[in-house]
């Protein structure tokens, strides 16, 4: 999320609250821009650095001006050489700006730009969207935890000792306290030793009684300091780390049949692509399956769905058979939230719309959260089927399924410009919900 900081020193005759309301509009202006340019050109364009203008006039902050094209004042401007007190000065020209210059005369400002990185540019376009009902799995189930490991403590379970950090503080704790090594506990044993194999003399005795008290003193402070102290001890500290156990999916169903048209396809990809975008941006946990379907219905990579040229007849109900297969194989509906987008021109096999309904009723919508349907349509037929119930076979009987499903939704694309506002249709924010 970009974030806008004024650094500017605070003089007395200035407000904080203008400064509030200046970056305001400057982020609402950044936002129209942006939102106008993808609009109006490439959706993949979205996914790049824009440089945005401002305009001049919405950057300053608010000041009282004397309206130079309007008003009476008798006032005589120091260092005059011109005109004389009662000389009447014609007003400027309606359009001349409030200063007054002339071409080629006085001075003005370029409008300044904004230049956002692409993760700004896709903040500030997917900020007030979201998945509907995204956290529904992880409300109604308990919140799974992970152990994460948080540094060292004294005190825990034996098998969770540090071996490494004991064993340092253990060394360095004898170190401090000058603990006698072994070897010069033996050292000092064997010259008595040595002595005592020897004839007694007044010297010798004397000496020995030395290395006696010696050793002793030695072996007494290394029963005091011992190797390993309870205070040396750690323990690997962990801490538990909320997991949700509710992940999701969402499945990309397009209709690549011959009746799809190459401006067809290329509103559909738009669309798709812009759902991407989305997805992969918003959510960090997130699967994304994306489904091809002619008469036949296949599971392909990204690569293969945005840019296969494939084509053939027309049976949307085999991408639904598609879906459901993998959800029973992979995506468990108690686990996982599922969502699915599907675009078509509504074309369809005769018979097979009503099949769609059906599999829709009885069981797709059962499992999935939220079901988005996108129905390309040509600019002609926009008055026609716009604002109207009437369409294609699919639509009329997608239309049953919304009615009997509220998370079933429905729009029409006739034009490049219609993605975004569908898309914003399809995907806002719901009042009250709160992202995760």
């Amino acid at each position: 999320m970009p974030n806008f900081i004024d650094r500017r020193l605070n003089p007395k005759d200035k407000s904080l609250g203008n400064r509030r309301r200046f970056l305001k509009r400057a982020r609402e202006e950044l936002k129209r821009n942006i939102k106008e340019r993808i609009r109006s050109g490439k959706i993949a364009d979205a996914d790049a650095r824009h440089a945005v203008p401002m305009p001049q006039d919405g950057t300053s902050e608010p000041s009282f001006q004397h309206a130079r094209a309007s008003g009476r004042r008798d006032y005589v401007l120091p260092g005059n050489r011109e005109y004389a007190p009662g000389d009447r000065i014609p007003k400027p020209p309606a359009g001349a700006g409030g200063n007054g210059s002339r071409a080629g005369i006085g001075e003005a400002e370029d409008d300044f730009r904004f230049v956002l990185s692409r993760e700004e540019v896709l903040d500030l376009f997917f900020e007030d969207l979201e998945l509907p009902d995204m956290v529904k799995l992880s409300l109604k189930e308990a919140v799974a935890f992970k152990p994460r490991r948080a540094g060292y403590t004294t005190s825990g379970t034996p098998t969770n000792v540090n071996v490494t950090r004991t064993m340092r503080n253990s060394y360095g704790r004898r170190l401090a306290l000058r603990r006698p090594r072994q070897e010069e506990i033996e050292a000092l044993a064997r010259q008595i030793e040595e002595l005592e194999a020897k004839p007694g003399t007044p010297d010798r005795r004397t000496r020995l009684e030395a290395l006696r008290a010696e050793l002793d003193r030695l072996q007494r402070r290394r029963r005091l300091v011992p190797f390993v102290d309870p205070v040396d001890i750690r323990f690997n500290r962990f801490e538990p780390q909320p997991l949700p156990n509710a992940n999701a999916v969402m499945f990309c169903l397009m209709d690549v049949s011959s009746s799809m048209g190459e401006r067809e396809k290329d509103l559909a990809k738009r669309f798709f692509v812009l759902l991407h975008l989305f997805l992969k941006r918003r959510y960090e946990r997130i699967d994304i399956v994306f489904i091809r379907h002619t008469h036949e219905a296949g599971e392909v990579d990204e690569e293969t769905f945005f840019y296969s040229t494939q084509s053939g007849g027309t049976v949307v109900s085999t991408a639904l058979e598609e879906m459901l297969s993998i959800i029973r194989k992979r995506y468990p509906s108690r686990e996982w939230n599922i969502y699915a987008a599907q675009a078509s021109d509504g074309d369809n096999i005769a018979g097979d719309s009503e099949r769609c309904a059906s599999l829709l009723t009885q069981e797709v919508m059962r499992l999935c959260q939220y079901y988005a349907y996108v129905e390309i349509i040509d600019e002609r037929e926009t008055e026609i089927f716009g604002a109207t119930d009437n369409g294609t076979s699919l639509w009329r009987a997608y239309r049953t399924v919304g009615e009997s499903w509220p998370n079933f939704q429905m729009a029409r694309i006739a034009r490049p410009a219609d993605i975004y506002p569908v898309f914003r249709k399809l995907f806002a924010r719901q009042p009250g919900s709160q992202m995760r």
